[in-house]
């Protein structure tokens, strides 16, 4: 075979005996997990708002952003959760780019997967420690899902990963919500396979055990936009949109009938300041219509301290290395701007 064994890497157990929860953060991550399951059962009337950079590449950085959330929190708290994006690992679509912080600590430097456990274990813990907002990142590797499992709050699976078997089962264990976005090629069936197949229970090989799991009812869909044959995108966003997914809800059997929209990625064409519209968008959608407002638990919005994206090695402090993202203070007014929307 052509694969090469470089390194044997630790298990998770062995990370988490390295690098244990901190005492006292185990009960702020239970109350945060309440209060978003309830959002997504309809308990709660609050707002779900998953917000950060495209990639959680320099720890410092990232930091400083989720920093500048927690005043904003604690004025919304009556209307919105916010949950940091803190995405550590990134899908690439033809396999080049930078591929996240597991990979590259150093997005300059060659990939080392050691270092880069170590690295995103200790990013999301240092958010949960010192700001108290527990946070979200995408499953794109499966097996790597329990390096991070007593951390996060929100899990996404992403467009290229939602057919993937692995992922479904996987899912069907985690104990908090996991989004499920539609496909790159906008098949809202594709989404909602995802969703019943993780709300159920399995049994399957998970890292060398064979493993059970109860089913997630917490999953939910998440609609990121499409792209057609040509090349072309093709926002799923708008009302009619929003209707036709109510309308293939109520054909399932499923519990907790949620929906996020992703602002960005193929939703505003990747024009990052489009997002602004498209969240304003969403929400006056909520208004007009009783069963959109009862699905739609929130919004994805990609943020930076700074504005747009850059190449790697241009060392501009808290600007994306992947996608493009809105700037600190666009992402502040937006935020206030969701609160008073909510009236």
């Amino acid at each position: 075979m052509g694969l090469e064994f470089i390194n044997k890497l630790p298990t998770p157990a062995e990370i988490r005996e390295q690098f244990p929860l901190p005492h006292g953060l185990e009960a702020v991550k239970a109350r945060r997990d309440e209060e978003i399951r309830k959002v997504l059962t309809g308990e709660s009337g609050r707002f779900l708002v998953i917000i950060g950079p495209c990639s959680a590449d320099h720890e410092d950085s990232v930091l400083e952003y989720v920093s500048r959330l927690v005043p904003i929190q604690e004025k919304v708290k009556d209307k919105i959760i916010i949950i940091p994006r803190v995405y550590t690992n990134k899908p690439r679509t033809t396999g080049e780019g930078y591929k996240g912080l597991l990979h590259q600590p150093d997005p300059e430097k060659k990939p080392n997967m050691y270092e880069g456990i170590i690295a995103i274990r200790r990013m999301h813990m240092r958010v949960v420690q010192e700001t108290g907002l527990t946070t979200a990142d995408e499953m794109l590797y499966p097996e790597n899902l329990r390096y991070l499992s007593d951390l996060m709050s929100y899990i996404a699976v992403g467009a290229r990963s939602v057919e993937n078997q692995q992922h479904r089962l996987v899912a069907s264990g985690c104990d908090v919500p996991v989004g499920m976005k539609n496909p790159t090629s906008g098949d809202l069936t594709v989404m909602l396979n995802s969703v019943v197949a993780a709300q159920a229970a399995h049994e399957f090989i998970f890292r060398g055990y064979e493993v059970h799991t109860p089913g997630n009812p917490l999953t939910h869909t998440i609609l990121r936009g499409a792209v057609n044959k040509h090349g072309q995108y093709l926002p799923n966003y708008h009302y009619e949109d929003l209707i036709l997914l109510h309308r293939f809800y109520e054909e399932r059997d499923v519990q907790n009938k949620a929906c996020i929209v992703d602002a960005n990625h193929s939703n505003s064409g990747k024009q990052y300041m489009e997002q602004i519209r498209i969240v304003k968008e969403v929400l006056h959608s909520r208004r007009h219509s009783r069963e959109i407002r009862t699905m739609v638990k929130g919004v994805m919005i990609e943020s930076y301290l700074e504005p747009g994206s850059q190449k790697i090695g241009e060392h501009c402090y808290g600007k994306s290395i992947t996608d493009p993202c809105l700037g600190w203070e666009d992402s502040e007014r937006l935020l206030y701007d969701i609160a008073d929307g909510l009236d």
